[in-house]
């Protein structure tokens, strides 16, 4: 049975519908992304972040973004942990572990009556709110033509759909991702110890 699930989502620029080492892409939204190889869907359930790949090809995908892609500063991560916890409290849901990352974002999420994608949508709506509220929205410069910066987060998210056994495990992970980049662990007071 479902009890919750493991969310990773990225900033704008993050991860490509093309990258080379895959993925859950259906389509390549800009001709100038495009140019680099049609979307790579794959259907595995398991990371494919450190597979081999050619790093020139998605470098060159990158350029060709409308706007550099976006790596949050710490200031700004907490400016998110701000957002996401007004939500959290707002909304009563349970988030067991969360890390913010310079370029996306993990968080292990009890299920609850609204669907993950909805979480999520809602989670980035927070954050940006927050970003534009302490005058360090990544794209604060630019003003798009309907009044508002352009998405500093990337569409639609990533999902492992957690039972009861994988809980601690995803916990764990999310916990350690910091330090694979060299970054202390985090802690934010949104967070519900998980209860064994």
């Amino acid at each position: 049975m479902i009890v919750g699930y493991h969310a990773i989502f990225g900033t704008y620029g993050f991860w490509l519908p093309n990258d080379p080492r895959g993925s859950w892409s259906d389509f390549v939204g800009s001709w100038d992304v495009f140019r680099y190889g049609s979307a790579t869907k794959v259907n595995t359930m398991q990371s494919v972040a450190y597979q081999p790949h050619d790093q020139s090809v998605r470098i060159a995908a990158k350029k060709s973004l409308k706007y550099p892609p976006v790596s949050l500063t710490g200031v700004q991560a907490r400016a998110i942990g701000r957002g996401f916890a007004e939500y959290v409290n707002k909304k009563g849901i349970t988030v067991s572990a969360c890390a913010i990352l310079p370029d996306h974002i993990h968080m292990v999420i009890d299920k609850s009556e609204l669907k993950v994608e909805q979480i999520v949508t809602q989670l980035k709506g927070a954050a940006t709110e927050a970003l534009v509220a302490a005058s360090i929205h990544p794209f604060g410069e630019i003003i798009e033509k309907n009044g508002r910066h352009p998405k500093c987060f990337a569409r639609g998210e990533w999902k492992v759909f957690l039972e009861v056994d994988d809980i601690p495990r995803a916990i764990g992970y999310v916990e350690e991702n910091p330090e694979k980049e060299g970054k202390p662990r985090q802690t934010w007071t949104f967070e519900t110890p998980y209860a064994v």
